[in-house]
């Protein structure tokens, strides 16, 4: 398959992949990347899983959610994902009001921050079971006042971990990432795509 700019995909797929989030994040990153792939949310309760450690926590929820829509699709290939943002050993979920995204915001400030995401690639069919994780430092600078009640402002923080965004507005305050940057956007594509085409699901 020729590179084009009307055709820019260089990617062939020798099976079906099914992504096991509505992220449109993830949606983005594996369109990017140029797979092609079906979407189908899973049905896991998260609040149904105890915390453990951030790594063991995000393997277990992506496994589980990639096995809820493998059942479906046992004849495909399943991708699940999981990110968490951790500061000081506490986990920062999305914010649920301003003044919590405020609260967030001026905690992330100065600091570096931890993000993790577990993610998962299974094909029931064929017995294949996979899961791993990736982990990201990202340093925010210090921000004014101003530039936190600004950012609470918009939209942005308030559908995302951590409350703001790497790939939105939210990069003018990160002054340095350690690890994989579409990891803290929520998916680690360079190690997923080197999975699919070790096992022969992708191919150049």
């Amino acid at each position: 398959m020729a590179w084009s700019m009307d055709n820019p995909s260089i990617i062939h797929h020798h099976q079906p992949l099914v992504l096991a989030s509505r992220s449109p994040r993830r949606e983005f990153l594996l369109k990017q990347a140029g797979l092609e792939f079906s979407v189908c949310e899973s049905d896991v309760d998260e609040a149904g899983y105890e915390w453990t450690e951030p790594e063991d926590y995000t393997k277990t929820l992506a496994m589980a959610k990639a096995e809820d829509v493998a059942a479906r699709y046992p004849d495909q290939w399943i991708i699940g994902a999981d990110t968490i943002v951790v500061l000081d050993d506490n986990v920062l979920e999305k914010p649920v009001s301003k003044e919590h995204a405020r609260q967030m915001i001026t905690a992330l400030s100065g600091c570096v921050h931890s993000v993790y995401t577990g993610y998962a690639v299974v094909f029931s069919q064929a017995g294949h079971f996979f899961s791993d994780w990736a982990k990201t430092d990202v340093r925010f600078k210090t921000l004014s006042p101003a530039e936190i009640a600004w950012y609470t402002e918009t939209s942005e923080p308030y559908d995302k971990a951590g409350g703001y965004a790497i790939q939105g507005l939210g990069a003018m305050f990160i002054s340095h990432v350690n690890g994989s940057y579409t990891n803290v956007v929520g998916l680690p594509v360079c190690e997923v795509v080197d999975h699919l085409i070790r096992h022969g699901v992708i191919a150049f």
